[in-house]
């Protein structure tokens, strides 16, 4: 009888002991995202973040690089998240608002068009980066499921172990340091650059064969109007002031749906000039996005536009949120200050950029 309660006491001690070194290692193995590509830290950030939001933005780098949140929070007062993520689909983007709707309902929705190009997804990195950050939900359950391409397993996603087991040889010191915390890498889901490389021209695009959007992307931007209708959220179509991969014919598709919709384009391109882009100056990659020079222009330009057309609190009025925004600022100008001073130093980013080693 001793025995048997000793090997029960045991059983009791090893269950909860095997399952926190299982975790610690299938924690250890995946990818932090905390230098380089850090896209892929944007989608668990969203949670940590205390203050509310009026405004959610969702999509890919067409909105992560080119709408600076801090910047419209210093204008106008505005507290806005980017829910955005490496080449973010569409169907993504969906469950992720509906994920967002279990902690908030904004006022304004925000949602870039540029995902609407892909009616499945393409990249298992880029499904990882989006959807292995998102609290486990039925929202991320389904996000899964419409994401999966051939040869990934719901069970990777539930156990990301499986995925990542052979991940052994590329283990970094930052692989250790952050097993259990992460550290925020943007700022309020924006994409900070503060490097310089201007504009010289685009090679000649492809003519488009069928310029029509697919039948699932536009079955979930169907969704994406129906989910923001019957929760009383305004919703913004939205397109970043880029001219690289996009066509005449596609905006003319969303100009369409938006007019039969009762909804707002939004095509920053049509506002460049009444903006001062200059693409010699306010892009970090030769025009494919915007550098913080010219985020902060588009960002000022959407913060007034919000601000005239939407009943938006101004939470610089706000003794609590302005609190919590004091300090977001305060990280905001320590790595606009770093960059720059690795600029200086370097000529480029060496710590910030997509090349960047994770240390």
């Amino acid at each position: 009888m001793k025995d048997k309660k000793i090997k029960i006491i045991i059983g009791i001690i090893l269950i909860p002991v095997t399952v926190l070194i299982f975790f610690t290692v299938q924690s250890l193995l995946m990818p932090k995202y905390q230098k380089g590509v850090i896209e892929g830290s944007f989608t668990g950030e969203y949670y940590r973040d205390k203050a509310p939001h009026e405004v959610l933005i969702f999509g890919d780098c067409d909105a992560y690089e080119n709408i600076n949140p801090i910047k419209m929070y210093q204008d106008y007062g505005i507290s806005s998240y980017i829910r955005g993520s490496g080449e973010q689909y569409i169907f993504q983007s969906y469950y992720l608002l509906e994920d967002a709707l279990r902690y908030e309902t904004p006022k304004v929705v925000i949602l870039s068009v540029h995902s609407l190009q892909f009616d499945h997804a393409r990249n298992e990195s880029y499904n990882r980066m989006t959807l292995d950050g998102m609290r486990w939900s039925s929202s991320k359950a389904d996000a899964v499921k419409a994401s999966m391409m051939e040869g990934e397993t719901f069970l990777s996603y539930v156990f990301p172990i499986l995925r990542y087991h052979d991940r052994w040889s590329e283990l970094t010191a930052a692989d250790l340091e952050h097993i259990f915390n992460k550290d925020i890498t943007s700022h309020n889901g924006y994409y900070m650059r503060c490097d310089t490389v201007p504009f010289t021209g685009f090679p000649p695009q492809t003519p488009l064969i069928d310029p029509s959007f697919g039948d699932n992307a536009m079955y979930y931007l169907d969704k994406i109007y129906e989910l923001c209708e019957s929760n009383g959220i305004e919703l913004i179509l939205y397109r970043a002031p880029i001219d690289f991969g996009w066509y005449d014919q596609w905006d003319e598709n969303v100009e369409e749906y938006a007019a039969s919709h009762g909804l707002i384009y939004l095509n920053l391109c049509d506002y460049k000039e009444q903006m001062g882009l200059d693409m010699s100056v306010d892009t970090y990659d030769g025009g494919i996005h915007l550098n913080l020079n010219g985020a902060n222009k588009a960002s000022s330009f959407l913060g007034s536009y919000l601000t005239a057309h939407y009943d938006l609190t101004d939470f610089r009025n706000d003794p609590e949120v302005s609190a919590i925004y004091d300090e977001k600022i305060e990280f905001y100008d320590f790595m606009r200050e770093d960059q720059m001073r690795e600029i200086e130093q370097y000529g480029q980013l060496i710590s910030y950029g997509a090349n960047a080693i994770e240390q």
